[in-house]
């Protein structure tokens, strides 16, 4: 899946970006907004685009791609007017073209529940809403990427870290045992599927699949 954002891109290099996909037989692309280089508030470049929304109806105006994007169970942390807000923009994405979305992590599912209930409940939105999952490996580095990402740690979670403190080992294998039972509660519920933030090492996953009677 080719993941596009709205950063440093006009529309005509967005363009040209989509005939090379399509010209190397990928048919999926997962449309993002995406973090300015850097930090700060994100500013859109001239020519381009200023909201994602406006990035799927493009895409969808360009051919045949299957359109991913991103929805946030907490509400996006740049989106002051609240979570409700959030996932109205997030309707608005999926009117645009949409065909699927990938959730940022979470670790309470009651946060995922609602998020679902709320979009197909009250916003009749119908396309999948895959759930995403990342594998505790280190209490630290945790820490640190949900303070990027706005992410909450639930309170019995954070005190379960603290106790591990710096043994990555032992953080990484509760972290397998915590999005096992994670995994397997959101099956049970419905979830089509699991999108798992790997940060590019697959010993948790691998685990937890295995765990999940899935490999």
């Amino acid at each position: 899946m080719a993941h596009l954002t709205c950063v440093g891109a006009t529309q005509e290099e967005i363009r040209g970006l989509l005939e090379q996909i399509r010209g190397l037989g990928v048919a999926n692309v997962l449309a993002l907004r995406g973090d300015p280089p850097g930090g700060g508030e994100f500013q859109p470049t001239p020519g381009g685009f200023e909201y994602s929304s406006q990035l799927v109806r493009f895409i969808r105006a360009q051919g045949d791609f299957s359109i991913g994007v991103a929805g946030f169970p907490e509400g996006h942390m740049a989106c002051k007017e609240g979570k409700l807000a959030d996932w109205k923009h997030l309707q608005e994405k999926i009117e645009a073209g949409a065909d699927s979305v990938l959730t940022q992590l979470f670790f309470d599912n009651a946060d995922f529940h609602e998020f679902r209930d709320h979009l197909t409940r009250r916003l009749g939105v119908t396309v999948p809403l895959v759930p995403g999952i990342i594998p505790i490996q280190s209490s630290q580095q945790i820490k640190r990427f949900t303070a990027l990402c706005g992410a909450r740690i639930p309170t019995a979670l954070a005190t379960r870290l603290d106790e591990l403190g710096t043994d990555d080992e032992a953080a990484t294998e509760f972290g397998i045992e915590y999005a096992t039972q994670q995994c397997a509660e959101l099956l049970r519920s419905g979830a089509p599927g699991i999108h798992f933030y790997t940060l590019n090492k697959a010993h948790s996953t691998v685990r937890i699949l295995k765990n999940l009677g899935l490999a």
